[in-house]
């Protein structure tokens, strides 16, 4: 019997999220790629070219795969929570742009009980 435990709710589960997204850098790779996203589906809107939207999981997944793997050195949320991963991404880069992001981290740690090592 595994001792992870298991989400829920959205709101419940953002905490964790933003405690597996400790490192700055990390959160980074992420920012960028979510850009990229928001970049390729407005493009590709725009412009009504289909093909930009067949880049968006590269530039989503890419860049945040290679903020775990490489990085945070963990196993991304997407493969057990992949609508509340996808969702708390979008929630992290709105923190991010109005800078409440370092706040809400803290925030997350102190609910989880868990240590900021980035901090």
């Amino acid at each position: 019997m595994s001792s992870e435990k298991t989400y829920t709710t959205f709101w419940e589960f953002y905490p964790y999220y933003l405690t597996e997204h400790a490192r700055p850098v990390n959160r980074s790779m992420h920012f960028v790629g979510t850009t990229l996203v928001l970049a390729c589906l407005v493009a590709g809107t725009l412009l009504a070219d289909w093909r930009l939207f067949l880049l968006i999981p590269l530039c989503g997944y890419g860049f945040a795969w290679f903020g775990h793997f490489i990085l945070e050195k963990n196993r991304p949320a997407t493969f057990k929570y992949p609508f509340y991963s996808l969702g708390s991404d979008f929630v992290m880069y709105y923190h991010t742009v109005t800078r409440q992001i370092n706040k809400k981290v803290d925030e997350a740690h102190k609910t989880i009980g868990a240590e900021n090592k980035w901090k």
